[in-house]
């Protein structure tokens, strides 16, 4: 199964919203499906704050994966983060996850990107694994943060 990628345009929100669905249940997220829809429009309507691109075939997505573009003086530009990224648990360890987080890199540098940035779960370490084998390097001396508005 190909890992093929596509930016998700507003008619594939009704295919996204079980995909993210499962992916909050299994990560423990509240999941509100007005929240979501609302978060997802304006990605899916082009805004230039983010990407959302289906894994898979656009008629049975397996997956998907979220990006959210920022700006970060001390990596020289334009700078991203991985939100979220799911794929379904029945085709999972085919190598499409890596796949993903070594060509959709490649395509944002080549856009201008910098730096990608994800945030992972300590006690997950087969994510941990997934992650470090696409190159991305847990940065030690930082720890993430957040104030919820």
């Amino acid at each position: 199964m190909s890992a093929a990628l596509h930016l998700a345009k507003p008619e594939d929100l009704t295919r996204l919203m079980p995909l993210v669905a499962a992916f909050h249940a299994e990560a423990g997220i509240d999941h509100d499906p007005a929240t979501v829809e609302a978060a997802l429009a304006p990605l899916l309507e082009g805004s230039p704050l983010g990407a959302v691109y289906i894994i898979g075939p656009n008629r049975a997505p397996v997956g998907y994966i979220v990006i959210t573009f920022g700006w970060s003086v001390e990596f020289g530009g334009m700078d991203g983060f991985v939100d979220e990224l799911y794929i379904r648990p029945a085709v999972r360890k085919r190598g499409m996850a890596s796949e993903v987080l070594i060509t959709l890199p490649k395509a944002l540098q080549g856009a201008g990107m910098r730096a990608l940035h994800l945030e992972v779960d300590r006690d997950n370490l087969a994510a941990q694994k997934l992650y470090a084998r696409a190159r991305f390097r847990p940065r030690e001396q930082y720890m993430l943060m957040t104030l919820k508005l």
